[in-house]
């Protein structure tokens, strides 16, 4: 049974914050919500996620260690939303980041809505030119424009397209100008849900991979707690799997987990969020090793 002081540090797993020099591993709490378009409450993501990983036990099964104890987790204060633009946030995203990526840290991002992740990915592609973003979401997000501008949280991977190859998994929602995009650009990196063909996947990506997570390519039963939850999806073991293996067999440079609305009283999916939070880190530093095997169904 994990012991808990009287009281715990608000960072990520509730321990005293280490040294940001000493950690391997960096969390980076960005609620920023501007251009939802239903259920709103993502702006409050990154503090339930951090809330729920000070209740988790550090160590973990799979892997067989304490990934927090071998692996020290450093918790960013959140970055502040600018209302001016969804541009100038971006902008201001892809500034904080590139810095960030100037240390030699393995940063997770929180979200706040999916739009954040265009600003990250073009600060990680300035870092990387081979750089494929793997995006796991229940939605294409690739309308040009939405509700008049290029950076709502329905465009990120049309903007992440422009600079970089970019493979979607699990997809079962689109426009029909989403689907004409594709048909005209014959864009053939798209799996639908529940399409996870792992060897397929790794065929058409790089060397180094940024994961982008949009909590409701899960499966609705599993995760409600997202602005637009779409039936159908994965379930955690397919998922977790497929994570795993991702970094097993590529170089996995970061990470951000988006779209937690969370619901008030239910916890579960909160829960859910930090574990794999917790699970991205681990397999970035112990994944190689050779992890006890996982349910299948």
């Amino acid at each position: 049974m994990r012991i808990y002081k009287e009281k715990e540090a608000f960072t990520f797993c509730g321990y005293d914050n280490p040294p940001f020099k000493k950690a391997k591993a960096i969390i980076v709490p960005i609620p920023h919500e501007a251009t939802l378009s239903y259920k709103p409450g993502t702006s409050q993501g990154p503090q339930a996620i951090i809330n729920a990983s000070r209740h988790m036990e550090t160590y973990d099964i799979e892997l067989g260690l304490e990934i927090f104890g071998k692996a020290p987790i450093h918790t960013l204060e959140q970055m502040e939303s600018n209302f001016n633009s969804p541009e100038e946030m971006i902008n201001e995203i892809e500034r904080s980041i590139s810095k960030l990526l100037t240390f030699k840290k393995f940063p997770v991002i929180l979200g706040g809505e999916h739009s954040i992740t265009t600003g990250i990915v073009r600060a990680f592609k300035r870092k990387y030119s081979d750089l494929t973003v793997i995006q796991l979401d229940a939605h294409a997000d690739l309308r040009d424009q939405y509700q008049g501008t290029h950076y709502s949280h329905a465009s990120p991977m049309r903007r992440c397209r422009e600079i970089a190859n970019v493979i979607q998994v699990g997809i079962r929602s689109m426009s029909e100008d989403e689907a004409e995009y594709i048909n005209k650009n014959k864009i053939k990196n798209i799996y639908y849900s529940p399409e996870l063909s792992i060897k397929e996947i790794l065929k058409n990506t790089t060397r180094n991979v940024y994961l982008t997570i949009d909590l409701d390519v899960l499966n609705p039963a599993l995760m409600p707690a997202v602005g637009t939850p779409e039936p159908g999806g994965l379930t955690w073991y397919p998922f977790i799997n497929f994570i795993k293996e991702i970094f097993k067999q590529r170089n996995v440079v970061g990470a951000d987990v988006v779209e937690l609305s969370p619901i008030p009283g239910i916890v579960a999916p909160d829960f859910m969020a930090a574990v794999i939070v917790y699970k991205l880190i681990g397999y970035k530093f112990f994944g190689k090793m050779n992890a006890k095997s996982t349910a299948k169904n």
